[in-house]
């Protein structure tokens, strides 16, 4: 077992999840790559150790390199050299917000899918244009597939109430299988009728059709960026 993959199994047990497959379920990824990741089996990354890091309340350098950084992600104890302060704080402007929960997996699909099954992966404060949307949520993207658009690890804020027309951006909930899990895709909304919903993809290029009856929701992607 590599340090990297011991740091990620000593987290997961300060967390205070026993099994990996416990830690997985929490993540909202599949066990199997939960498991290769703490066996030193296959390697991660930032944006990998970025979502195992908000989990696990650790600091994902401190996954990833475990120098400059305590056990617990906290830096080291010891006394550190303080600047003389140059500026006055003033009374700090208190706004309307709320948090919004981040859904997604740190790793997806062959076209980018993954598991929506509620499980959330931290929350973010809404931006003002969703402040005010019931239902407002957030999703990280998996993978590349929709590059140079959005790329992996970008946050994309979505108003679930808003009409989608062709040319949007979206977040599909779809249900391959009766009593299967829902699959998120985010995609380029092309047209969604009685007969089917069609989406672009950018990389590779193609177009992904899914039966009408398979369709759960597709809901608008307000804005997306690093959150």
């Amino acid at each position: 077992m590599s340090d990297k993959a011991e740091r990620l199994r000593e987290a997961r047990l300060k967390a205070g999840y026993r099994f990996a497959s416990d830690a997985a379920n929490a993540l909202g990824v599949i066990a199997s790559t939960y498991r290769a990741h703490e066996n030193g089996q296959n390697d991660f990354e930032l944006a990998e150790a970025k979502i195992y890091g908000r989990r696990f309340n650790v600091d994902p350098v401190w996954l990833l390199d475990g120098d400059r950084r305590a056990g617990n992600g906290a830096p080291p104890a010891g006394p550190v050299g303080v600047a003389e302060p140059n500026g006055t704080l003033l009374t700090p402007v208190v706004g309307k917000g709320k948090k919004i929960p981040v859904f997604g997996q740190a790793v997806g699909g062959v076209d980018g899918e993954f598991i929506m099954n509620g499980n959330v992966l931290y929350e973010v404060m809404a931006p003002p244009i969703l402040s005010d949307i019931s239902g407002a949520y957030a999703v990280s993207v998996s993978g590349d597939s929709m590059s140079p658009r959005y790329e992996d690890g970008e946050v994309c804020f979505v108003d679930p109430s808003r009409r989608v027309k062709r040319g949007d951006y979206v977040i599909a909930q779809i249900r391959l299988e009766e009593n299967g899990a829902l699959l998120a895709y985010v995609k380029k909304f092309v047209r969604h009728n009685s007969a089917e919903l069609v989406l672009e993809q950018f990389n590779p290029p193609k177009e992904l059709r899914f039966d009408a009856n398979t369709v759960h929701s597709v809901h608008y992607i307000a804005l997306a960026g690093n959150a």
